[in-house]
């Protein structure tokens, strides 16, 4: 380089002496100004991007990775259903046509609450078989009376006292089962009608509706016998996919923590229910059911990510958090490479452990880095 210098004309040479003179000029001027200039170390980069050379290691001290012991986190993603036993069908056994629907599909309701009324030829019948019912044992226990009172005068054998007698039996078991039928379909066999109510059978969310006004409803003349669903949502189920190697880590009733797409701020809490007994052959899966106390925030159908601590202990390293590099959505220590050079060594940092973090891979215990980082920063940055 100083032979190429050498070589060119005195005129080209002027000009670089005289920058160099006013350079040191400028310099000596914000000496005495008592400006104080930041002293800038020497980072030169090498052909390696991961490499960077500098002129005074001893400027960046080092700092050995402390061997850390602790339950890995399994972070699975999942979605929100119903707690099928808190899942209850309204059916109406009375086939007929749908009138005087209160209801409908997302609606809140309380145990009992009047949904729908159903107009039923099944409920005529009933009455009818009722009455004839009421009718028959009447006569049948009148006609007992008269053959016993026979009987005990001697006009009647004892025969025709039991056939009365059974007839009595039989006229009282076919009103019993009247009665019951008349109850089954819900109606009160002191108001005859054709129409029978139906009521909420616990309070919750309809989240499922078969009918409408006018709309067919029973179990024989309708597509489905369930009318609604109901289900009560203050408990929901979360059902993860969780990989075959992954399994191991996790038991019945182990805690699970709970982060909601929609309400990253609000976490919850709950715990492992079952862990399906039948893997997903094309994406070897298993199902695993999380039980969760609903606040009134989780919604059907929501996306969530559920983080499991793993039963088993695993090492890690624990490292400065000034040592950890985030950039690019990646992160990164610098460990030293020898000849005044550090290279960049990728990692996956961890949680952190008071003004320590934990590195889950990329540096073992005893593995030295840099303490501090921001010095490299802007040079890697420039890269």
């Amino acid at each position: 380089m100083m032979r190429l210098l050498l070589s060119r004309p005195s005129s080209l040479l002027l000009p670089a002496v005289l920058l160099t003179a006013g350079l040191a000029v400028s310099s000596c001027k914000k000496e005495e100004s008592g400006e104080a200039s930041t002293p800038q170390l020497p980072v030169v980069t090498t052909g390696d991007m991961s490499l960077v050379s500098v002129d005074k290691p001893e400027k960046f001290p080092l700092v050995a990775a402390e061997p850390y012991s602790s339950a890995a986190e399994l972070g699975v993603t999942g979605t929100v259903f119903p707690d099928v036993s808190r899942q209850v069908p309204v059916i109406t056994l009375a086939n007929g046509r749908v009138v005087n629907l209160k209801t409908r599909l997302d609606d809140n309701v309380k145990k009992g609450q009047f949904l729908f009324s159903v107009q039923s030829p099944d409920i005529t019948n009933a009455f009818d078989t009722y009455v004839k019912a009421v009718n028959d044992e009447q006569m049948t226990n009148k006609a007992y009376l008269r053959a016993d009172e026979l009987y005990k005068h001697g006009a009647i054998s004892q025969a025709m006292l039991e056939q009365a007698e059974d007839a009595e039996k039989d006229a009282k078991a076919d009103l019993g089962a009247s009665e019951q039928q008349l109850e089954i379909y819900g109606v009160d066999k002191s108001h005859p009608t054709n129409v029978v109510n139906v009521y909420a059978p616990i309070s919750g969310v309809i989240i499922g509706q078969n009918v409408t006004n006018a709309a067919a409803a029973g179990v024989s003349l309708s597509g489905t016998a369930t009318a609604f669903t109901v289900a009560d949502l203050s408990t929901v189920w979360i059902i993860c996919d969780v990989y075959e190697n992954d399994i191991p880590k996790l038991a019945l009733g182990q805690e699970a923590k709970i982060k909601l797409t929609a309400y990253p701020d609000r976490p919850l809490t709950g715990r492992i229910s079952d862990i399906g007994p039948v893997l997903d052959p094309s994406i070897r899966t298993a199902k695993v059911r999380v039980e969760v106390a609903n606040p009134g925030i989780l919604k059907l159908g929501m996306f969530v990510t559920a983080t499991f601590q793993s039963r088993k202990k695993e090492n890690y390293a624990l490292v400065p958090a000034a040592s950890v590099l985030h950039l690019h959505d990646r992160d990164w220590v610098f460990e030293p490479a020898g000849e005044n050079k550090f290279k960049r060594v990728g990692v996956k940092a961890g949680q952190m452990v008071g003004d320590k973090q934990v590195i889950l891979d990329g540096v073992s215990g005893g593995d030295k880095v840099v303490s501090d980082v921001l010095a490299l920063e802007t040079t890697l940055e420039n890269q």
